[in-house]
């Protein structure tokens, strides 16, 4: 009978560890698992993606020449100035305006929590298409606008179609839709605190505005800067709908342009290049606010993109060395 003590278990070869057998001088190394079928769908993926870059390149209907010649001309660089204005005003003018009816909906009060709700539900049942005509028209149902004692007399008034023009309309209406949107953000962000936070706060005699202020909303913003992000992106895009009132955007410089000369495609591919190179920049800005908030968290930070391409060239110089030193080494067969 043998012993557990007696039996003899082989040496463990730890990984890229070198073992010789007893019978040759074979190195033995361990390689990865081999994965035929992700890299049958990489070739395949890559192969569609060289037919339509190729497919791109060639067409001649795209007209790129088209494209070069407009793409920095100063009709359309007006409109993408004005389409980022739009931008940032609807956004700052929004969030301020949803922060408020957040914490409208998040008050003790029950008259302030119905006003938020109601206003939340009507601005996100309605498209916004119909927001902006509505507004566009609105001087049907009020002619005067005017500033005076609520129930009395007005001091000054001013004609509602001197005062809401295209580009004013396009401003108000963004912005009241983009607040609905902005004020459930927030109050989510709000919401993903941990109430310990206040309670911590309210032990230490803070007042609720500066509790707000200085504590729950800094946290809160690691929830709400994604969303956000998301947000300034598609307001970006959802400029585009303002050129139905002849707001001179990015698009409808270029609807003008090709409203006379024709070449719809090239012009239409102008304004597509532009909001990708812009979407593209916003993308990355919201990466790095995203790291920054993400300061403090249990979880690790991201790699940034220079992070991860130092990380990628230090693997490969590692596999290149290995893959070097394999093929210097003799090859030395055992003694028969």
């Amino acid at each position: 009978m043998v012993t557990p003590s007696e039996v003899t278990l082989p040496d463990a070869v730890a990984p890229g560890a070198v073992k010789h057998s007893p019978g040759s001088r074979d190195l033995l190394r361990i390689v990865p698992r081999r994965r035929p079928g992700r890299r049958l769908a990489a070739a395949v993926a890559l192969l569609c993606l060289a037919m339509v870059v190729d497919s791109v390149a060639r067409n001649q209907a795209f007209q790129w020449d088209v494209v070069s010649r407009y793409f920095t001309t100063s009709a359309v660089l007006d409109g993408l100035l004005l389409t980022l204005w739009l931008t940032c005003a609807v956004m700052v003018l929004g969030f301020l305006l949803g922060t408020l009816l957040a914490v409208m909906r998040l008050s003790a009060n029950p008259v302030l929590r119905t006003l938020s709700w109601g206003y939340v539900w009507i601005f996100r049942s309605t498209p916004l298409l119909v927001q902006l005509l509505f507004w566009f028209n609105i001087g049907a149902l009020y002619p005067t606008l005017g500033l005076g004692i609520p129930f009395g007399p007005q001091f000054v008034t001013v004609k509602t179609v001197d005062l809401l023009g295209p580009t004013v309309t396009a401003v108000v209406g963004l912005t009241l839709h983009e607040a609905a949107y902005a004020a459930e953000v927030v109050r989510g962000g709000i919401l993903s605190v941990d109430p310990g936070q206040t309670e911590a706060a309210q032990a230490l005699g803070l007042s609720r505005p500066r509790t707000l202020r200085r504590i729950v909303i800094p946290q809160a913003m690691r929830s709400i800067v994604p969303t956000a992000g998301n947000m300034l992106i598609g307001t970006l895009k959802g400029t585009s709908i303002v050129s139905v009132l002849a707001v001179h955007d990015l698009l409808y410089s270029v609807q003008l342009v090709y409203n006379q000369t024709y070449q719809v495609i090239p012009l239409l591919m102008v304004a597509t290049l532009w909001y990708i190179a812009v979407t593209t920049v916003l993308g990355a800005g919201q990466f790095y606010v995203e790291r920054h908030y993400a300061r403090g968290s249990a979880h690790a930070l991201p790699p940034t993109p220079l992070q991860r391409l130092r990380s990628d060239l230090a693997v490969l110089r590692a596999r290149l060395r290995t893959a070097s030193a394999a093929g210097a080494r003799p090859s030395i067969c055992g003694d028969r």
